[in-house]
């Protein structure tokens, strides 16, 4: 068995838009005298758009019928921003030329609905290296739950342990790991002490500053 395909997370790891879903959120749930500071925020960074209303709408006891309109909204709202403002993180394309010089089937696995997917896709300029796209959109569970890198596993006709994966949430690490792929995490710097993260097989700081000697280390620990 040996390391052949690499999947990656899409929000917060190939582009800078963590801060984009926030602003969408507040936006809207400002409409309701209601702001989430950025440690609360952080709490449900990973979760698929329904799912993270529903936390917020269960903590602030909001009517839960809303949450469809709002869901949308907070879709439609982040889609303008990223299309007017989304910045594509350092070393994007420098991670998939390092897995095309290997020869690896590249995927994506996402709690995102398919057109930001689309957005981000087309606007980091990746859409012809993708064998595969995944989201967790309509599934039962998103993230932590594994299903959406098994299935994109499988659309990539990869053994999940031939697997690495890239993230940057909590959620999604757990979701790489329960899936039983090696996990690196690239996690946002007012994030990166938490102690969850030792779960990763391998944390950095930057895409552009994973190398040979972190995938050979992979590789050995098969």
């Amino acid at each position: 068995m040996k390391l052949n395909t690499v999947i990656f997370d899409m929000d917060g790891l190939l582009i800078d838009s963590e801060p984009l879903w926030q602003e969408a959120a507040n936006d809207i749930f400002g409409m309701n005298g209601i702001h989430i500071s950025k440690e609360e925020y952080d709490r449900t960074t990973g979760l698929r758009t329904a799912e993270f209303l529903q936390y917020w709408f269960n903590h602030f006891k909001m009517d839960a019928s809303l949450i469809p309109q709002w869901d949308k909204m907070v879709v439609d709202a982040v889609i303008a921003k990223v299309k007017a403002k989304g910045v594509i993180m350092q070393g994007v394309d420098y991670i998939f030329n390092f897995f095309i010089d290997k020869n690896f089937k590249i995927g994506l696995a996402t709690s995102s609905p398919t057109s930001l997917i689309d957005a981000v896709v087309e606007m980091a300029g990746i859409k012809n290296h993708l064998q595969a796209i995944a989201s967790a959109q309509d599934l039962p569970y998103g993230k932590p739950n594994p299903q959406v890198y098994l299935d994109c596993a499988k659309l990539l006709k990869s053994d999940p342990a031939n697997c690495v994966c890239f993230e940057d949430s909590i959620n999604g690490m757990i979701a790489a790991k329960a899936a039983k792929m090696k996990c690196v995490v690239v996690p946002a710097p007012n994030q990166a002490k938490d102690l969850r993260w030792s779960l990763a097989d391998l944390q950095l700081s930057s895409l552009q500053n994973f190398g040979q000697l972190h995938f050979d280390r992979l590789a050995n620990e098969m």
